[in-house]
């Protein structure tokens, strides 16, 4: 034990003062002994509380600092006495803590020797004052922040789990690729952080503890782990309210799409609680993503990121939307907007892939619209050299085909067309598409697929032997483009 380590208790944290002599907060702490004047004479690794103040000059403080750095005492703690210049740079110089409190002495005398006697009762009376504070009342990570700021006198902060802060401040980096409690040696202090788990980490909570705080290090994570069950409880409520929320939006928008007459009323109601509108012009988009997008949690990530007044709902492999204009828009205000939207999609790094349709009036033309947003994204998931973005007006005779590609007769067809080249390796299937997408381009292929133009040329030519084609057929190419690209849209 060190008088360091008294120094972060609560009482002592609030009430005493350091004058002088931090260079021996570190020596050794044994025991905390009273006295009612300066002549007392310590002992070794003793911590001296005078109970009243010190009357006379200051020599007498002088010759107890003397005598605490002959017997190898701890320290010297005055009750509201403000020592000469010349007692604080004799202290400095013995290395011996000269301290000051105007509280009653006595009673920090009592929490000193509580420490000492059973160090794990500060640890006990700090996870019950977190229990207290935090209750089972839901509450949000600012209000988390605000309660465990207050009871470790220390920054604290919650961070999503990219190491973002959602609420307080601290300065040192969590390791998030460690989903366990962590402690960070920092220049002048700690850094405690504590996983807030969900199936993984989504948030982190980390506490900076710095000068004299720093020596409650192995105090404070027990009343972390608390404060990361009350966020966890947080989390798992507002997830609950979230999925509820999606689901009836993805069911609302079911109904509009499905929608082939006038709405009826209970819909119209129903739209107008959403906030969203059925009259005016709209103009569909879809964002597709993998499987593992957790798409409910990244939902207000995405809307941020599309940066433009927009309906966004989990649908499908993802979300689907819309922007709704007043009046028919431009073909200049559209492409603007699919600019925009491009934009976004890029700054999404999600691994999605966007489509963007046409602008339509009134309810039956936003099911038509998002049909057409819908189509472009599966297009432009085997589209690299797009960006994996497309509008439908990039599209023309390739959605018409689309369509076709996915009857029941043609995708069978389409898989015994290329199955000669399914049984080998390099891939061939997806360089056929590629190819034909470049027009033929062995160097565009390459480029594409992130190989050498000899491997683009020497697979090219094991794929016309395998088939037995001559790809400068524009019947043999169009057949083998539409067959291609069924097969990879089935796979994906």
């Amino acid at each position: 034990m060190t008088l360091r380590r008294v120094l972060a208790l609560p009482g002592w944290a609030e009430h005493v003062r350091l004058l002088a002599g931090s260079a021996g907060l570190d020596r050794p702490l044994a025991t905390v002994q009273a006295t009612l004047d300066a002549s007392h004479l310590p002992r070794p690794e003793e911590l001296t509380v005078v109970a009243r103040p010190v009357a006379g000059t200051d020599w007498q403080i002088d010759a107890l600092l003397r005598r605490c750095a002959d017997a190898g005492a701890t320290g010297v703690l005055l009750p509201g006495t403000e020592p000469l210049a010349a007692s604080r740079l004799l202290a400095d110089r013995l290395a011996v803590p000269l301290l000051t409190t105007g509280a009653p002495p006595l009673d920090l005398l009592v929490e000193a020797r509580l420490l000492l006697a059973a160090p794990e009762l500060d640890r006990a009376n700090l996870l019950l004052a977190t229990h207290r504070a935090l209750g089972d009342r839901l509450r949000p990570p600012e209000e988390v922040v605000t309660v465990l700021r207050r009871l470790l006198r220390s920054p604290v902060a919650v961070l999503d789990d990219r190491g973002a802060p959602l609420a307080g401040e601290v300065t040192g980096r969590v390791r998030l690729d460690e989903a366990v409690p962590q402690r960070t040696d920092l220049d002048d202090g700690v850094l405690l952080a504590h996983p807030v788990l969900l199936q993984r980490p989504a948030m982190w909570l980390a506490a900076e503890l710095r000068g004299t705080e720093a020596a409650r290090a192995d105090v404070v994570p027990p009343a972390l782990a608390v404060a990361a069950g009350a966020l966890q409880r947080w989390l798992l409520a507002n997830r609950l309210e979230l999925e509820r929320d999606a689901r009836s939006r993805t069911a609302l928008l079911g109904d509009l799409l499905r929608l082939d007459t006038e709405p009826g009323a209970d819909l119209r109601r129903r739209v107008a609680d959403a906030g969203w509108r059925l009259g005016g012009w709209h103009v569909g988009l879809h964002i597709g993503v993998p499987a593992a997008i957790d798409t409910v949690a990244r939902t207000q990530e995405v809307i941020r990121a599309l940066d433009v007044e927009a309906v966004v709902v989990e649908h499908g492999d993802g979300w689907t939307g819309w922007v709704t204009f007043d009046h028919e828009p431009t073909a200049e205000r559209v492409r603007s907007l699919a600019t925009r939207l491009q934009a976004a999609h890029r700054t999404l790094r999600l691994g999605a892939h966007m489509g963007v349709g046409r602008p339509h009036p009134r309810p039956e033309g936003l099911a038509a619209t998002v049909a057409e947003a819908l189509d472009a994204a599966r297009l432009a998931a085997t589209r690299p050299e797009t960006g994996n973005f497309l509008h439908v007006d990039q599209l023309g005779m390739a959605q018409l085909l689309l369509e076709w590609t996915r009857t029941d007769t043609f995708e069978p067809a389409a898989r015994a067309l290329v199955a000669p080249l399914r049984s080998v390796p390099g891939d061939l299937v997806r360089t056929l598409s590629a190819y034909l997408d470049a027009e033929s381009s062995i160097a565009e292929t390459a480029m594409v697929l992130g190989v050498h133009r000899n491997t683009v040329a020497a697979r090219i030519a094991r794929i016309e032997q395998l088939l037995g084609v001559d790809l400068s057929r524009p019947d043999e190419r169009l057949a083998l483009h539409l067959a291609s690209r069924a097969v990879i849209l089935s796979e994906e």
